[in-house]
């Protein structure tokens, strides 16, 4: 596919002698300046110079400019990055799971006609972010999908709820956990029915690892929902409070995302353990954070850690799927509820089939955001013999406690690839302003945001060493705004924004040749278009227009 794809030189600018380097600064948004704002906090003069020069503007990173139901949806970097790199809009997670629900045809589909044979026998168990964050998960998917089942005659449900805390307020799983029981008592109201929560934890603690980089989450998820192993308690509303309670007593107030596994119980154990003949259903629709644990349930060879029971136990076969299909060059899962977007024709492809090197660098919280994500959801190279993928592995810290994440190393990284001459087109991922800014730690953040100035000073001299251009964006908002305050209150704000985000391209040999002049609405799917022009090409037809006119 890559050899018949073809990019038109451009009629009037043949690019720079030097490379074109993309700065994602993740989580950077664009709001009114203010105490809350981490990134007009911080002493950031290198970014405010690119981001006031007359090659600035701001983009959409949210809504239906990145695929997404509507303005009221906040951008995330999986949206983002493969809307930065197809240079298209797709209609992504929730709108593609919302059209299935409401047509009714995820419940035609085979996979969960299957699912519910098995649940009809045994018992259908849902594993996924328990929130309305819409981000990974929506718990209005949840609900559907557990008044369906009992239609269809399925008796015994077990919801393994993974508080959020991060694309929601940091202390709101009581909320959705109290409306979640009530669905449930509704449908047990009919009778011969026994759904319930069975066990849950926090998101950055258990189950929702991505990139390969902490294992161990995924495995106390994974022996906390299938063999019960955990911390006890009568119901989630009182695991929930108790570890509020634990961590106020410390002198840490508590944040959903990180609270410990916990399992429901009741005299006879716990009350919902995952046998063999059960089907277990993922229903987050975004990809990242769902793939470990999918292959944890799915995967005869599994070999990452021992999914044995307390005795010794094998492992449970079960009927497994996910709500989407979350990498589809490996097949995980197999088996999946609704298709996800079809994303083709990338920047990535249109550049290998021109024979043009590139390079991609981030640390492993990221590092699939500029591979798998802009690459169209694809894992790998699409020519190993014209791209180079560079991963710095992650600390397995909270965040705040380094705020400087592993900036510093990307970006001696990326100079030197830069400095070796051999290649035209860079992109890289600064994790930090997203990463710090889910902390909801202020000063950490603000401390993220200049650590990430120092970096792009950095950038920005090699850039005029080596006669290049630099582009510098994010792909979503969030370190923009950290708290909200009512009644003298302050509330740290955990979650993505509906910011815009800022856009500037630093050309040390800029002579008026090309000006900024966006289209109407213009949003992140514009950006490809943009690196094609500096690069000395045309766009293709049906790419987003370019955000620079000659």
């Amino acid at each position: 596919m890559v050899m018949s794809l073809h990019l038109d030189r451009h009629p009037s600018f043949s690019g720079r002698p030097g490379p074109v380097l993309l700065v994602i600064a993740d989580g950077v948004g664009v709001a009114p300046e203010g105490p809350s704002n981490a990134v007009t906090v911080a002493d950031t003069p290198h970014l405010d110079e690119l981001t006031e020069s007359e090659l600035a503007t701001q983009l959409a990173a949210h809504g239906p400019a990145v695929g997404l139901p509507t303005d009221d949806d906040m951008g995330n970097s999986e949206v983002g990055h493969n809307a930065l790199g197809a240079g298209r809009v797709f209609a992504q997670g929730a709108k593609l799971v919302n059209k299935a629900i409401e047509s009714g045809a995820i419940f035609e589909s085979k996979v969960w006609k299957g699912a519910v044979e098995h649940g009809r026998s045994a018992t259908m168990h849902f594993v996924g972010l328990h929130s309305d964050g819409n981000v990974h998960s929506h718990n209005e998917h949840l609900y559907a999908m557990l008044r369906h089942a009992a239609d269809e005659g399925v008796t015994s449900a077990a919801v393994h709820i993974l508080h959020d805390g991060r694309d929601v307020p940091s202390q709101s799983a009581l909320e959705y956990i109290e409306r979640t029981e009530q669905v449930l008592a509704e449908i047990n109201a009919a009778g011969g029915r026994n759904f319930r929560i069975a066990s849950g934890g926090g998101r950055m603690y258990i189950t929702m690892d991505r990139y390969e980089a902490d294992w161990p989450m995924v495995e106390r998820g994974y022996r906390a929902h299938v063999w019960g192993e955990g911390r006890r308690f009568s119901s989630a509303k009182q695991a929930v409070e108790t570890m509020y309670d634990e961590a106020r007593a410390g002198g840490k107030e508590p944040s959903d995302q990180y609270l410990r596994e916990f399992v429901v119980a009741d005299a006879n154990g716990p009350v919902g353990t995952v046998a063999d003949g059960d089907a277990v259903i993922v229903y987050n629709f975004r990809g990242d954070r769902a793939i470990e644990i999918s292959r944890a349930f799915e995967e005869d060879d599994f070999d990452v850690f021992s999914r044995q029971g307390p005795n010794g136990e094998n492992a449970p076969s079960v009927y497994f799927a996910g709500m989407l299909q979350y990498d589809g060059d490996a097949l995980v899962p197999k088996q999946y509820l609704v298709a996800p977007p079809s994303i083709d024709r990338t920047m990535s492809h249109y550049l290998c089939a021109e024979g043009v090197r590139s390079f991609a660098v981030s640390e492993t919280q990221k590092y699939g955001h500029v591979t798998y994500f802009w690459n169209g959801n694809r894992s790998g190279y699409i020519d190993e013999t014209l791209e180079t993928y560079v991963e710095i592995p992650s600390d397995n810290v909270e965040f705040d406690t380094t705020p400087a994440m592993k900036v510093r190393e990307i970006t001696d990284e990326v100079i030197d690839l830069l400095r070796s001459g051999e290649y035209d087109f860079g992109r890289l991922n600064f994790p930090s302003g997203d990463m710090v800014g889910h902390t909801g730690n202020l000063d950490a953040t603000v401390e993220a945001m200049a650590v990430i100035d120092e970096c792009m000073a950095k950038l920005v001299a090699v850039i005029d060493e080596l006669d290049g251009v630099l582009v510098y964006t994010a792909d979503h908002g969030n370190a923009d705004v950290m708290y909200t305050e009512k009644d003298g209150v302050r509330s740290p704000k955990t979650s993505h924004t509906l910011s815009p985000v800022p856009f500037a391209i630093h050309d040390p040999n800029y002579d008026g040749e090309y000006h900024v002049a966006p289209p109407a609405h213009p949003g992140l799917a514009n950006v490809a278009a943009t690196l094609l022009n500096l690069m000395g090409f045309e766009a293709p037809d049906d790419y987003e227009p370019s955000i620079i006119q000659f």
